[in-house]
C-alpha cells in the first residue's frame, strides 16, 4: 500500500469539494480504540490526502471525548507526515475579526481531563517549543496570501477544556496573557502529532469575539454560520497548499526526528503492553528486547 503523506483534520465540510476524487473510506483499528470516524482517502491536485473528521460525521464527540490518540495513530499508520488542522476559534483580539483566518504559532494548554501522550508506561520527553511547526506555518501562510480573506501571521491559541464556553473573567484573563485565540481542540492533538513525528500546522477560523467585549456573547448559531461562510475559503486554501507541500522531503524536516533523543526508558524494562501500543513510534529508535 502506498503511503499517504498528507493529512487534514477538521470538519466534514472540508472534503466536499467538486475536484476532490474520493478513492475510499478506510476504517482503521488502533491500539487506542476507534478513531472519530472512517478516514476519507482522496486525491486533490494530483496528490493523495487523508481526511479525518475530528468530531465524527454528525459532530458526535465533544472536545474532551474526541479519541485523539486513535486519530493520530491512524493517520501515522497510513504514513501521514504533513498534517493540517482546521479549527473554529474565538477571537481574543479586536483586530482578529470573525471570518478572518489565523495561522497560529503557540499554544497555552488549559485542559485538565485529557490524555496528553501516547506513552503510558515509559518516560518520553519530546521538545514542544513550537507546537505549530514553522515549516507547515510557512506553507500555509504562502498559500493564504492569495485568498480573499484576511489572514493573521501568528497568535497564541488557548486550549480550554470545554464543552462550555468561557466565563467573562476567563476571557479577560486569557487576553491579559497576550493570547489571540480561544478553542477546545488543539490539545492534545498538537502534542500527539509531535510525539508521532508529524509536521503539524493549523488554520484557525475566527467565528466570534468570545465574551470579553461588553456587547458580545458566544452564539452557536452565529459560530456555525461563520464556519459555513468560510468553508469555500478553507477549501481553496487546501487546493493551494497541497501542491506546495514538499512530499518526499520529510527527513529534511526537524519534526521527523522529534523522538530521536526523547525516549528515556531502557528497552529491556519496557513492558510488552507498551510495545504493542506504541511500537509504531518506538521501533525507529529502539528495538524490543
Amino acid at each position: 500500500m502506498d503511503e499517504i503523506k498528507i493529512g487534514v483534520i477538521g470538519g466534514s465540510g472540508l472534503y466536499g469539494m467538486n475536484d476532490l476524487e474520493v478513492i475510499e473510506e478506510r476504517v482503521i483499528d488502533t491500539p487506542f480504540g476507534a478513531p472519530s470516524d472512517a478516514i476519507i482517502i482522496g486525491r486533490l491536485a494530483g496528490r493523495k490526502i487523508a481526511f479525518l473528521p475530528r468530531h465524527g460525521r454528525g459532530h458526535r464527540y465533544n472536545p474532551t471525548e474526541i479519541p485523539v490518540r486513535a486519530n493520530i495513530w491512524a493517520l501515522k499508520s497510513l504514513g501521514v507526515f504533513w498534517t493540517i488542522a482546521v479549527t473554529a476559534v474565538g477571537s481574543l483580539r479586536e483586530e482578529i475579526v470573525p471570518r478572518d483566518f489565523v495561522i497560529p504559532d503557540q499554544i497555552i494548554d488549559r485542559t485538565r481531563s485529557r490524555v496528553n501522550t501516547f506513552f503510558d508506561e515509559i518516560a518520553v520527553h519530546a521538545g514542544f517549543s513550537f507546537p505549530y511547526h514553522p515549516d507547515m506555518r510557512k506553507l500555509l501562510l504562502e498559500a493564504a496570501a492569495g485568498l480573499d480573506v484576511k489572514t493573521h501571521d501568528g497568535g497564541t491559541y488557548v486550549c480550554m477544556e470545554g464543552p462550555l464556553f468561557s466565563t467573562r473573567a476567563e476571557s479577560n484573563l486569557h487576553r491579559s496573557w497576550g493570547a489571540s485565540l480561544i478553542g477546545m481542540t488543539a490539545v492534545p492533538e498538537a502534542k500527539l502529532c509531535r510525539e508521532a513525528e508529524m509536521c503539524y500546522g493549523g488554520v484557525c477560523l475566527a467565528t466570534d469575539y468570545d465574551v470579553w467585549r461588553d456587547d458580545d456573547h458566544v452564539d452557536v448559531h452565529d459560530v456555525m454560520a461563520n464556519v459555513g461562510a468560510n468553508t469555500a475559503n478553507v477549501q481553496e486554501l487546501l487546493r493551494r497548499v497541497i501542491p506546495m507541500i514538499p512530499v518526499g522531503q520529510e527527513e529534511e524536516c526537524e519534526a521527523s526526528r522529534a523522538l530521536e533523543h526523547a525516549i528515556m526508558t531502557r528497552p529491556d524494562v519496557i513492558p510488552d503492553s507498551e510495545w504493542e501500543r506504541t511500537g509504531l513510534l518506538l521501533n525507529r529508535y529502539i528495538k524490543r528486547v
